[in-house]
């Protein structure tokens, strides 16, 4: 037993123990990790934010009734393990506090539905039901505390970059800006509702129009949109930023110094530095079959179209034909056969592969070529000795290159291609403004707020399908981790632009009176971008999933377990808003 004199002690953090407390007598508080008993002896370990430290029990009367993960304060005397003793794996394993007394804060009185070690190994609504402890796990904790460094790490740039930060309002009126609104009825204004806002967008751009030049916040984004595993059902985090009388080469350079910055500071992978390449759209579909290529990947893609979309094949017959070269040869038919059932799901008609040996080809399409086309195709493809030639075709050349595009990705991945040690961001510029929907509608393809290039002249002269707009996304491993636009700011432009897509004058006056109206008061050039807070968080923890970096998340089906949302509400609340449902 130790002697405490005086009371004198010091208070510390677990994880902050070392070798240079011992003799010390400390009081520590905590959630008891666990408890193990080996013979006669008697550990515990304790933990909170900062690590655990392991502490010897000597009288067994001191943890009587004491169940894991219960909260306690425990003073005693930091002692040495000894030499043979010490624990590699535990920051604190040089030492261990000898206790002389410990009172219990908080009794765990409940079963633990998990344990804490394992509560990964749970399905999603066991998890989400039970956060709180599924929080206390290591990784889950840690990803929580990098999410507040990272916070304040950008904020600490922008501020540097000379950036105001400004609050938007959380209640706005609902616009066609691309996604569902999340609706919210009004008690004092009977049949109306505000919209949570998909984005600042409006605001910001408001905001340039009354002179703060430079702008930026990290934002809440509302959208009623199905879950992904980088994208939340419900609600996410975005750095928005907007800059007036700014290009869009001053916009790329802002997203590159905090990407960057970002990656060098959180991450020790080796990472592009700026500029970045950049890259047109066009070229991004016909190069990687995808408008967020993953430049890890080396393979691209080889257009085949002109040599044999008059092939007498009825695959290649009148088809847009995109082809693929990787060193595939050695691989057995069920890796064929899984890369031809993956591309079907995706929506192919099914997937030719020709392998290469001996400077001939064989496979199950080999039958159809002639000697000229195998000519054709080692003279296209440069293909060489050990090398496979996939093949996707469709009708829709579109189609045809996004099938490809994946197919490029399950092969990168399949066959060990990326380099999973770093980071190669790019930016795609130069997007298609309009584009056509499935019953051939026009509609916008990218930000309605955007400028097309060309202005005015451009929608009144050129076929909308050939109109470029001012709008960049910023790509990171394949994913689209940030997107932005030089902002329309001429209220005839954004007249003209909507009428194109489908909505007249009034529509424009009324779903964006604020914008409109305000354009015609002196608004300057402006331009911005907003990178995906939670899908950059999710890149710095190496987490696939966005659940993983958000505290208290949605599930697949836009429910939250824990708190029981979404819920039923009374029938006066229902009143209040002057709203009665029809559940028919």
């Amino acid at each position: 037993m130790i002697s405490l004199k005086n009371n004198i002690y010091h208070t510390h953090m677990c994880g902050t123990l070392k070798a240079k407390h011992i003799g010390a007598i400390v009081k520590v508080a905590g959630w008891v990790n666990n408890i193990r008993k080996m013979g006669a002896l008697t550990f515990l370990t304790l933990r909170d934010q900062t690590g655990v430290v392991q502490v010897f029990v000597e009288d067994e009367k001191l943890i009587e009734g004491i169940t894991r993960e219960s909260t306690v304060t425990i003073l005693g005397e930091v002692r040495s393990r000894g030499e043979k003793n010490i624990n590699q794996e535990m920051e604190t394993g040089e030492i261990e506090i000898f206790a002389s007394e410990i009172k219990v804060l908080g009794l765990c009185t409940e079963t633990l539905p998990f344990e804490i070690v394992r509560a990964r190994e749970q399905n999603e609504n066991t998890r989400l039901k039970y956060r709180y402890l599924d929080l206390r796990n290591k990784q889950n904790y840690d990803n929580i505390l990098l999410r507040a460094k990272l916070l304040n790490f950008i904020r600490a740039q922008m501020n540097e970059l000379e950036f105001v930060e400004v609050q938007t309002p959380i209640l706005t009126s609902s616009s066609p800006e691309g996604a569902r609104d999340f609706l919210v009825p009004s008690r004092m204004n009977a049949g109306c509702f505000y919209a949570l806002p998909q984005s600042p967008q409006q605001f910001k751009q408001l905001l340039m129009v009354s002179g703060f030049n430079r702008y930026f916040q990290i934002a809440p984004c509302f959208r009623d949109e199905d879950a992904r595993a980088d994208r939340s059902p419900t609600d996410f985090y975005q750095l928005d930023f907007e800059v007036s009388f700014a290009t869009q080469d001053e916009i790329l350079q802002v997203l590159e110094t905090v990407l960057y910055n970002t990656l060098t500071n959180f991450t020790n992978l080796q990472v592009d530095k700026p500029p970045f390449a950049r890259i047109k759209f066009n070229e991004a579909m016909n190069t990687y079959g995808s408008d967020k290529p993953d430049l890890r990947n080396p393979l691209t893609l080889i257009n085949l179209t002109e040599e044999f979309k008059n092939h007498s094949f009825t695959v290649f017959n009148g088809k847009n034909i995109y082809g693929i070269k990787a060193t595939a040869n050695e691989m057995g038919r069920r890796f064929f056969d899984a890369l031809t059932d993956y591309i079907k799901l995706q929506g192919a008609g099914g997937l030719v592969y020709l392998k290469y040996e001996e400077n001939s080809f064989s496979g199950p399409a080999a039958k159809f070529l002639s000697e000229n086309d195998v000519s054709v195709l080692k003279q296209k493809t440069k293909i060489k000795n050990g090398e496979t030639l996939f093949i996707i075709t469709d009708i829709n050349n579109l189609k045809a290159l996004k099938l490809t595009g994946l197919l490029r990705n399950e092969l990168g991945d399949k066959l060990n291609l990326i380099n999973k040690a770093c980071f190669k961001p790019c930016f795609v510029v130069d997007f298609p403004f309009y584009e056509e929907d499935d019953n051939g509608n026009v509609e916008f393809s990218h930000n309605p707020f955007s400028m097309p290039q060309g202005e005015l002249e451009a929608l009144k002269t050129k076929n909308p399908l050939d109109i470029l707009a001012y709008q960049y996304d910023l790509v990171l491993n394949g994913v689209e981790l940030a997107s932005g636009a030089v902002r329309n700011h001429n209220p005839d432009v954004m007249v003209e632009a909507f009428r194109i897509a489908g909505y007249n004058r009034e529509v424009v006056e009324n779903k964006f009176p604020a914008l409109f109206n305000a354009f015609k008061y002196g608004a300057p050039p402006h331009a911005g971008a907003a990178i995906g807070f939670d899908r950059l968080l999710m890149f710095l923890c190496n987490e696939e999933s966005i659940k993983e970096v958000i505290a208290f998340p949605m599930n697949k089906s836009a429910q939250d377990p824990l708190m029981g949302a979404p819920n039923t509400v009374t029938e006066q609340q229902l009143k209040d808003v002057h709203i009665k449902l029809d559940l028919k």
